[in-house]
């Protein structure tokens, strides 16, 4: 299953890899987050492709949280992106009963202004969360990663997935948190530009683009 953009269920990707045995995982979960807390009434024209995306409930999200802090390898990390609403309504509950702890923050400005009734959205946030035993020496290389990360996507790379994140933040975080080799996992993988910077950065990947279950389901505002 290595090396290849699968496309079964993310947790049920999860639940068949080894306890212990992955060095690094991003994961970005599909909710609606800010669009369901703004509900614009032309949501739908404005954000096809994120409605139109098998969207993750809390309970669905906690799951997939649980099962990366089973198959990550002791003090290695998670990136888990989050938009502004839940940056400010917190997501500590989605790490509890796990040994994952967030260690820091880095703001992506993505150089567009986007939606807002009242400041316009122009950054996405990503916590980096680090399995227990707590420690950055050993774990973390690269000294030069800013807590503001600059980088504009082109229109090609905007058109690949509504979710997609910067391949060069994403490059960055790679070589700073694994070798040569080390198995990077991405189980809600999109438009698979992890897959593509483990490639560029000789890492091994497993992961998928998370479809989803009726069972996953949470109903779309309307």
């Amino acid at each position: 299953m290595k090396n290849t953009k699968l496309t079964i269920d993310g947790l049920r990707l999860l639940k068949s890899i080894e306890s212990q045995s992955i060095d690094l995982c991003f994961f970005d979960p599909q909710y609606r987050g800010v669009l369901d807390k703004m509900r614009y009434g032309n949501e739908g024209q404005r954000q096809k492709g994120r409605n139109n995306l098998v969207q993750m409930s809390e309970d669905t999200i906690k799951s997939f949280i649980k099962e990366i802090d089973r198959v990550l390898k002791p003090s290695c990390y998670l990136m888990l992106w989050v938009d502004k609403f839940h940056l400010c309504e917190g997501v500590k509950t989605w790490l509890d009963s796990t040994l994952l702890q967030i260690v820091d923050l880095i703001t992506w400005d993505k150089g567009k202004m986007g939606m807002g009734y009242r400041t316009r959205k122009q950054s996405e946030y990503l916590l980096v969360i680090q399995k227990k035993p707590i420690k950055a020496k050993d774990t973390w290389k690269s000294r030069t990663i800013r807590d503001v990360h600059f980088e504009k996507l082109s229109s090609k790379e905007l058109k690949l997935h509504p979710h997609i994140k910067p391949k060069g933040l994403q490059k960055l975080l790679i070589e700073s948190c694994t070798n040569i080799g080390d198995l990077v996992c991405d189980p809600a993988a999109g438009s698979f530009s992890v897959f593509e910077c483990c490639k560029e950065l000789q890492r091994e990947f497993i992961g998928t683009n998370y479809g989803g279950s009726e069972g996953n389901r949470t109903p779309v505002q309307k």
